[in-house]
C-alpha cells in the first residue's frame, strides 16, 4: 500500500458538502474554525475539521481539537442522575430536601414552602436564584454554592414557568455527590468517561492537552477577536481550585461527545455495556416541563437536562419531532434525531451571536443540520 493510500484508509469518513458548507462560515469570519461529526448506532459516518483553532498562530483546527462545551454538560448531568434513578436511589419527583435538607426552608415569593422537586431542577422550572458573583468566583466545590441558592425565595412558583437556571443543574450535580458519596468529577469519570473511553472529556483538562484547546472568539465588526473563556475568571482550564460546573464546565472533543450521544441513541447501551435502561432514556428525553413555553428557539420542550424538539422549525427544521440535545454558550451543538438514527455534533468557539436564540439559533448550526440532511439524500 502506498503512503497516499494508507493516509486515505486512515482518514475519517466525510459526508459530501458538509465541509464545504462549514468553510463558508470560516471564510465569512463567522467562526475561526469548526469540527463536525455525524454518527449512527454503528459508528461515525462523518468527521471533519475546517479553519483555524488559533488565528494568530495560523494553527489548523484538528478533528481532536478540544473545546469548552459549556451547557452541553447539562445532558451529561441528566444521564448521571438517571443512573441513580435506575438504581432506585433517586426519583425525578422526589423533594430536593430529601437529599439536601436545607431546601426544606426554601420559600416561594408569597412565603409558603417552595416544595422544590428534582424535576423542577432539571427542567428549568425551579425559580431558584443564581449564585452570587462573589461565591461563584471563590467556591471550590458544589456544596459551597447551596447557601447562595437558598439566600432568596424562588423567583416564581416552581413549575409555573420556564426560566433557564444554572443553579438548578448545579444542585442536581450536588445530589449526585450526596447519593454516590463521590465528588461529581469522580462519579462521571468512574461511571461514564472511563467506561465509554471518553479520554478527552474533563472539568480540568491536563496541561499536556491544552495545546489542543481551540481559542475562543467574538465577532468584532467584520473580524473575529480573541476572548477568554468566561467562567474561568482568568484561571487555567487545568486549575482544579474551582468547583466542577455541573451546568457547563466540561471540555471535550467531537469524537468523545459523539460517543456519549451514541450511547443515548442506542437507548443506554454501547459496545456491550449498559449505562442506562431504555426506560430511563425514554423518561429523560421526553417532555417533562409540561405546557410552559421554553427557550431558546421556538417549538421546544424540556426533558431531564435535555432540550426536546416538539415542533421542528427554523434552525431545527431538518430534525425530527422528538429530537433531543443541547447547545453551549460558545456555539457548540449536539443533537440526537432518533427517527433518523443519527447524532449531530458541531464544535465551534464563538460568542456574541446576534441572531434570535443566540448560539442556539446560529446560522452555523442551521447550516450544519441542512448540509447533513442534503448529504444523506445523495
Amino acid at each position: 500500500m502506498t503512503m497516499t493510500a494508507a493516509r486515505a484508509a486512515d482518514a475519517p469518513p466525510k459526508l459530501p458538502g458538509v465541509s464545504e458548507k462549514m468553510l463558508t462560515f470560516v471564510k465569512d469570519s463567522e467562526v475561526s474554525g469548526v469540527v463536525t461529526l455525524v454518527a449512527n448506532s454503528d459508528g461515525i459516518i462523518h468527521l471533519s475539521a475546517e479553519g483555524l483553532a488559533d488565528i494568530e498562530a495560523n494553527k489548523p483546527m484538528q478533528p481532536d481539537s478540544l473545546f469548552w462545551i459549556a451547557s452541553m454538560t447539562k445532558p451529561v448531568t441528566g444521564v448521571a442522575m438517571m443512573m441513580l434513578v435506575d438504581e432506585g436511589k433517586l426519583a425525578i419527583d422526589d423533594p430536593v430536601a430529601k437529599y439536601i435538607p436545607e431546601f426544606a426552608n426554601l420559600k416561594k415569593p408569597d412565603g409558603s414552602p417552595a416544595n422544590l422537586t428534582v424535576r423542577h431542577l432539571m427542567t428549568h422550572t425551579s425559580g431558584l436564584s443564581e449564585v452570587s458573583p462573589e461565591v461563584g468566583k471563590t467556591a471550590t466545590k458544589l456544596a459551597d454554592l447551596i447557601p447562595s441558592f437558598l439566600s432568596k425565595p424562588t423567583q416564581f412558583v416552581p413549575g409555573s414557568k420556564w426560566q433557564y437556571c444554572q443553579s438548578g443543574i448545579n444542585t442536581g450535580g450536588r445530589i449526585v455527590e450526596v447519593i454516590s458519596g463521590m465528588s461529581y468529577p469522580e462519579f462521571l469519570q468512574k461511571r461514564l468517561f472511563d467506561p465509554l473511553g471518553m479520554t478527552d472529556t474533563s472539568f480540568y483538562p491536563p496541561k499536556e492537552k491544552l495545546d489542543r484547546l481551540a481559542d475562543s472568539y467574538k465577532k468584532d465588526g467584520m473580524k473575529l477577536a480573541a476572548v477568554p473563556i468566561a467562567f474561568l475568571n482568568g484561571k487555567s482550564p487545568s486549575d482544579t481550585n474551582r468547583y466542577p460546573l455541573a451546568n457547563g464546565g466540561l471540555f471535550s472533543t467531537a469524537k468523545d461527545y459523539g460517543t456519549f450521544l451514541r450511547m443515548v441513541l442506542n437507548k443506554g447501551s454501547l459496545d456491550g455495556k449498559t449505562y442506562l435502561s431504555p426506560k430511563a432514556v425514554e423518561q429523560m428525553t421526553s417532555v417533562l416541563s409540561g405546557d410552559v413555553v421554553t427557550g431558546f428557539t421556538p417549538g421546544n420542550g424540556w426533558g431531564f437536562g435535555w432540550c426536546i424538539i416538539r415542533e421542528p422549525q427554523g434552525v431545527s427544521a431538518k430534525l425530527s419531532p422528538g429530537s433531543h440535545g443541547h447547545g453551549g454558550a460558545y456555539g457548540t451543538q449536539a443533537w440526537i434525531d432518533p427517527k433518523a438514527g443519527l447524532a449531530h455534533v458541531l464544535m465551534i468557539q464563538r460568542t456574541n451571536f446576534s441572531n434570535p436564540g443566540g448560539s442556539d439559533g446560529s446560522p452555523v448550526r442551521q447550516g450544519f443540520h441542512e448540509a447533513v440532511s442534503e448529504a444523506l439524500k445523495k
